[in-house]
């Protein structure tokens, strides 16, 4: 890859992974539209790896309390980790991981062959930015929100379950479970922190698979583009989550609908013609 490539695709991992727009439909579309060669498999654990010490370093004072916490409720550290809501928060997150990586491990193959395509990300674009606006809207009009102690066991789990479908290219995971946290009533900034909090193990668990992946295979490594990828992608992300809060307290989630919906139709002109 040239330099100019590296920088463009981290900025895009880096930038869409927390954005409700789909990073993997921004990454897949270079090589669909500009013939671009496949980034790798070493570029793709670089970009993860950075989107990852971006989500941990801004959220680094929850997950560390939330891990104090989770570890009073398996008998290690404090007792009182055990009742409290952080440590019930550190569960539902890692519960709510399990199916992703369920629908990972027993339909990447599939998604691989027959769901990697622009008409595919063109439709999902379109399909789960209009599900976005409803949930905006019908968060916008809600006089009280829930809270998020009261999201529940069951709640974290749909949210898990919908996180499953954003494997689905185009479906963007952000995006889909912030729209199921929107539609159980909660706020925007409460379905923004829990969806970004979900994604911790999320990332970590897609970084570990390609990680192995890129062990077990002959693929030369560019260190050069590693790095640099891993850089931007971690300033980025970095910024686009603290910018991201900022801006969904004053817009909601309608300009990166708009965005969705503009680049859905925009995607189906190009195939169509």
């Amino acid at each position: 890859m040239s330099t100019l490539e590296i920088i463009i695709l981290a900025l895009l991992q880096g930038l869409t992974e927390f954005l409700p727009i789909s990073s993997s439909a921004h990454l897949i579309l270079p090589s669909q539209i500009l013939g671009w060669q496949d980034q790798g498999l070493a570029f793709d654990v670089a970009v993860h790896v950075g989107t990852l010490l971006a989500v941990v370093m801004y959220f680094r004072k929850e997950v560390s309390v939330m891990a104090v916490a989770w570890l009073g409720t398996v008998g290690v550290g404090p007792e009182k980790g055990q009742a409290s809501f952080d440590g019930k928060l550190a569960w539902w997150i890692l519960l709510a991981t399990i199916p992703a990586g369920l629908f990972g491990l027993l339909g990447k193959d599939f998604i691989e062959a027959h769901l990697r395509s622009a008409l595919v990300i063109a439709l999902t674009t379109l399909l789960f930015g209009f599900l976005l606006g409803f949930a905006d809207v019908k968060a916008g009009h809600r006089t009280e929100h829930k809270p998020m102690e009261k999201l529940g066991f069951k709640g974290a789990m749909l949210i898990g379950l919908a996180q499953a479908v954003a494997l689905i290219p185009g479906t963007s995971r952000s995006g889909i479970t912030m729209t199921i946290g929107l539609m159980l009533g909660l706020s925007r900034d409460n379905a923004a922190r829990f969806s970004f909090l979900l994604s911790i193990p999320a990332i970590t668990m897609a970084g570990s698979y390609l990680t192995l992946k890129l062990v077990l295979s002959s693929e030369a490594v560019d260190w050069f583009a590693m790095g640099l990828g891993s850089l931007i992608a971690f300033i980025s992300a970095y910024a686009c989550i603290h910018y991201f809060l900022i801006l969904l307290e004053k817009l909601g989630m309608m300009p990166f609908v708009i965005y969705r919906l503009l680049l859905g139709f925009g995607l189906l002109w190009f195939i169509l013609n």
